[in-house]
């Protein structure tokens, strides 16, 4: 409706109530009186009728969306009406000497009453309309706080959402059996099942932003029980920010049942060494190393070089930035092999970064025991010639993306990652550049995870495969593995090797179990089977060896070891007679030389 035609409808409609209203009042408590030929009810009416607006127009009485009315347009109300019948009263009193006392405060209520409930009135026939025209799915509202309370009124007012309300679930005993915006709280975490059946719910929205990881993995199993498809509100800062509305609830998600906080950064720290300056990115096109790149965009470097071999990854990741940051920073695309050595030196000596983070490598376990040669070139080769051209051209802080699979590895990738450790643990005894690695478990959802092929999996129709019902790994996202990273900058010294506090290990069964539930379906319909451990697998994953623990505390819930180099002139020969060895030769060679074992081979050659 348009603003003057609304206006005057309401004014009409005020001035029919502020009428009826003292009418009304005089009528009932004096009937006896001709009171239609009194000049007090006369003046009494004309007085209140201009006031009425006077005050309506102040508190905005004609200017509210009502059909949003809540307790703060009651109050507006209260307050218009209130300052209209008292400044009746001093008029009376000034023109009169007299006050109609029982009359005007019978006005004041019929007043207040009438405007209110011709207010009010508008918003519950617009819900109900809104209700009856769309096809609505019955909702339960897992917290009655203020993010529930909030998630209901707009379930209540917005005509486009299909979900209704039609009851809270609360731990708080205190809020039992209480109607929170007409609808009842039933229960607490425990009796979700039985809700879920007994009020025919077909979606399930936890609205408790505060939750802890293990706190939200509690409620989701008992959500999972039911047939309700389940979601959760948004953050309440992305909310306030202006991000997403209160309604546009996201799916749970994997990363959301981890049952560990995401650690927190020292953004101080980290500006003095990112801001205003060059930032490499080696493997820039990858998941790991582009989070990494849209991480430090954050904290508004000088220049990013994007470092990559694949040309449509490097060329997807520059894109990205430049649309969002082109104004804030210099965004430079490099293709490069990090095996191609004099190329690296050329980028190096051209740009000459403050601060290398190398995430190029090759990491996909089974595939790396076929091709170990490949993997020497890459990992380790390739680590070498970053890391020596870092040196040669005076980057002030080299971090390396490690594995945890590098701890007393079984498998060739993990020996070649701690073969690359070993090599710039070398370098930094020496050199004025910080050289570091970071440690971290399984990225949820980063190339070659799990997790991309069990959605697959599941999309075909299961079964999903694990490899063993016991094999556990550990978890965390790729933001937050990406944080990790760009925070060991700052806190690098030299030498160190950082791992992330990631929890308790996840069995892999769990997380597909999970997975399978997220999706929608039950175990039964997807299937899980076991197709038995791949080569160069280990059970369990460790994040540091027993020598490398330090007691240090370097930051919250980040470890630092230190290893005990012995081998260099293995090493050494490692990277000077590679590629005389057999497949099998070289796979025993680099997981003995990563376990610093004396290798029977290299003795025997030497």
């Amino acid at each position: 409706m348009a603003y003057r035609k609304r206006l005057t409808l309401l004014a009409l409609l005020d001035s029919l109530i502020v009428l009826s209203a003292i009418y009304v009042s005089y009528l009932f408590l004096y009937p006896y009186l001709e009171i239609f030929k009194l000049p007090t009810l006369l003046v009494t009416s004309v007085s209140l009728l201009f006031s009425h607006h006077f005050f309506a127009s102040i508190y905005k009485l004609y200017k509210n969306a009502w059909e949003y009315a809540s307790i703060r347009e009651l109050v507006s109300i209260v307050k218009a009406v209130s300052l209209s019948v008292i400044a009746v009263i001093a008029i009376q009193i000034i023109v009169f000497q007299d006050v109609f006392v029982r009359a005007m405060a019978l006005t004041w209520m019929m007043h207040i009453i009438l405007i209110g409930g011709s207010r009010f009135s508008w918003r519950m026939l617009r819900n109900r309309l809104i209700h009856n025209q769309t096809e609505t799915r019955n909702t339960l509202i897992i917290g009655a706080g203020s993010a529930g309370t909030m998630a209901v009124r707009q379930l209540l007012t917005n005509q486009d959402i299909e979900l209704k309300p039609v009851a809270f679930i609360d731990d708080d005993p205190k809020k039992e059996k209480l109607d929170i915006l007409g609808i009842p709280v039933v229960g607490n975490s425990k009796h979700i099942p039985e809700m879920v059946e007994k009020y025919h719910i077909d979606n399930i929205v936890i609205a408790i932003p505060s939750l802890s990881k293990k706190e939200l993995k509690v409620i989701f199993d008992e959500c999972v029980k039911t047939s309700a498809k389940t979601q959760i509100i948004p953050m309440i800062e992305d909310i306030m920010l202006g991000k997403v509305a209160v309604n546009q609830f996201k799916e749970v998600e994997v990363e959301d049942l981890l049952g560990r906080e995401p650690v927190e950064l020292d953004i101080t720290s980290i500006s003095q060494y990112v801001t205003g300056k060059t930032i490499l990115v080696t493997g820039a096109g990858g998941s790991i190393g582009s989070e990494i790149c849209r991480q430090i965009c954050r904290f508004s470097p000088g220049q990013l070089i994007l470092l990559g071999h694949g040309e449509n990854s490097i060329y997807q990741i520059d894109m990205e930035l430049k649309k969002l940051y082109a104004n804030q920073m210099e965004i430079i695309p490099v293709i490069a092999d990090i095996q191609d050595r004099e190329r690296i030196f050329e980028v190096m000596e051209t740009h000459r970064p403050d601060v290398v983070y190398h995430a190029a490598a090759h990491k996909h376990v089974p595939l790396m025991e076929y091709n170990p040669r490949e993997a020497v070139k890459n990992n380790v080769f390739g680590t070498k010639n970053v890391a020596e051209a870092s040196e040669t051209f005076g980057v002030g802080a080299f971090v390396m993306i490690s594995s945890d699979k590098a701890v007393n590895p079984t498998n060739v990738m993990g020996s070649t990652k701690r073969i690359a450790e070993m090599i710039i643990q070398q370098l930094a005894k020496n050199s004025a550049t910080k050289f570091v690695a970071v440690r971290f478990g399984n990225v949820l959802g980063s190339r070659g995870s799990v997790i991309p092929l069990f959605k697959k999996q599941i999309q075909a129709g299961g079964p999903v495969t694990v490899t063993h019902p016991d094999m556990t790994r550990y978890f965390m996202t790729i933001p937050e593995a990406s944080r990790l990273v760009i925070q060991a900058s700052s806190l690098a010294r030299g030498g160190e090797i950082f791992v992330l506090d990631m929890g308790e290990p996840v069995k892999i069964v769990e997380l597909a179990t999970n997975l399978i539930q997220l999706s929608g379906y039950s175990i039964e319909d997807i299937g899980i089977e076991f197709s038995g451990i791949r080569p160069g697998e280990k059970m369990y994953e460790e994040l540091l060896g027993e020598k490398e623990v330090h007691s240090e505390a370097v930051f919250p819930k980040i470890f630092i070891g230190k290893a005990v180099l012995d081998q260099e002139d293995e090493i050494q020969y490692l990277l000077n007679s590679y590629d005389g060895f057999s497949m099998t030769e070289l796979k025993q060679f680099v997981i003995n030389l990563a376990n610093r074992r004396r290798n029977k081979t290299y003795s025997a050659v030497k």
